[in-house]
């Protein structure tokens, strides 16, 4: 078998699956097989035990990297007589999960056959972050080409309240879709994330429509199966010990940003970890944090987000051990990729190029001017 098969579940089963290593529902000790599907097949069994159920996952699973039998059986009784599901015979591990799709009904309830993403580096770039907000979301709305996601405890990440459009849309409906959807949710931002080439002339039309608007680049580097024997002492942290650096990043970037505003830039990652493993890597010195990033590592891909070194610690190697350790560490935990975002403009690009990441896929970013974007671009120093 060489096509993905997939496995339907919820996003607090997946987080489970991420903690042990392993895809082992209940049903697993009950009739001794985890449940899979081909994409041609999946939509029956979700329509059968999840009709109209707005939280469900699909897991993208790579049939080489299973690594337990896998058997073609009959479903059950109501299923059409030629339909053979594949079964599992023991846990899946997580690393064997290329890609996680939130999988969503129609209006009438009903679960159409899903279009499963490429499993290249490129596909499986374009579907994490998106992914990952959607999952992290409070709420979500259709859009044109897309969804827009809510999270209601921080409006002041503009990056987990935003369109997310990979699909068709011209820059017209972005503008309506954004005022309609975030005015609507009382946010006073607009922003959107457009995954693809597709989506150039959209890109070129909301600066057209006075939209600030940056190309990002995502890049993807393999995984080291060692742990690295830098020079600078990396130490994995709680999200508290970081939370002093970060304020005064933002504080630099944004004179008039609030308390507030920078505790619910910080949070937004504890809600993150109820549904992607995040990691906080970090090199201190004298006590205090001076470089830092996040790894959210989702089965088989890891996202290397929040890269930072404080100006008057650059040119001392840290970006590069926080690297060498992210790299480390994703490999140590399954997964091969690590992909990120780089502004196309912007001289990280060139850095994360020279250590070993390529360009695999492009995207825009794009919001009102005078709104800051609150996701850090600073550089890794």
């Amino acid at each position: 078998m060489t096509a993905p098969l997939l496995h339907l579940t919820t996003p607090a089963e997946w987080r489970a699956a991420l903690a042990s290593g392993a895809v082992a529902p209940p049903s697993l000790g009950q009739v001794g097989f985890v449940h899979l599907s081909t994409p041609e097949q999946v939509a029956l069994p979700a329509d059968r035990l999840f009709h109209g159920g707005v939280d469900l996952l699909l897991l993208v699973l790579d049939p080489a990297r299973i690594r337990v039998e896998i058997r073609f059986e009959p479903g059950v009784a109501a299923d059409p007589a030629s339909m053979c599901f594949p079964h599992a015979y023991g846990p899946v591990p997580a690393s064997a999960v290329l890609a996680v799709l939130p999988y969503r009904p129609r209006p009438d309830g009903g679960f159409d056959p899903p279009v499963i993403p490429p499993t290249d580096a490129a596909g499986r770039f374009a579907v994490l972050e998106p992914s990952l907000l959607r999952r992290a979301a409070t709420s979500e709305v259709p859009v044109t080409g897309g969804v827009t996601v809510i999270a209601a405890p921080f409006p002041a990440s503009y990056q987990h309240n935003q369109l997310l459009v990979d699909g068709t849309a011209t820059a017209a409906q972005v503008v309506a879709d954004a005022d309609r959807v975030l005015g609507g949710h009382g946010l006073h931002h607009r922003r959107t994330l457009l995954t693809g080439a597709h989506l150039a002339d959209t890109a070129a039309g909301l600066a057209e429509h006075g939209w600030e608007v940056d190309q990002l680049v995502g890049m993807a580097a393999p995984t080291t199966p060692a742990h690295p024997c830098g020079t600078a002492h990396v130490e994995h942290l709680e999200l508290a010990a970081l939370r002093p650096m970060w304020d005064t990043m933002w504080q630099r970037d944004d004179p008039d940003i609030t308390a507030a505003a920078m505790a619910q830039l910080a949070d937004r990652h504890l809600a993150e970890e109820h549904v992607i493993d995040v990691r906080y890597l970090a090199i201190r010195q004298a006590g205090a944090v001076v470089a830092s990033c996040l790894l959210k590592i989702d089965g088989g891909t890891a996202l290397l987000d929040m890269m930072n070194t404080e100006p008057d610690h650059r040119g001392q190697g840290h970006g590069d051990a926080l690297v060498r350790e992210a790299l480390a560490v994703a490999g140590t935990a399954g997964a091969d990729l690590v992909v990120l975002n780089a502004l196309a403009r912007d001289w990280p690009r060139g850095w994360y190029a020279r250590r070993g990441f390529v360009e695999v896929a492009t995207s825009w970013t794009a919001g009102l001017p005078g709104l800051a974007r609150r996701a850090c671009a600073a550089g890794p120093g």
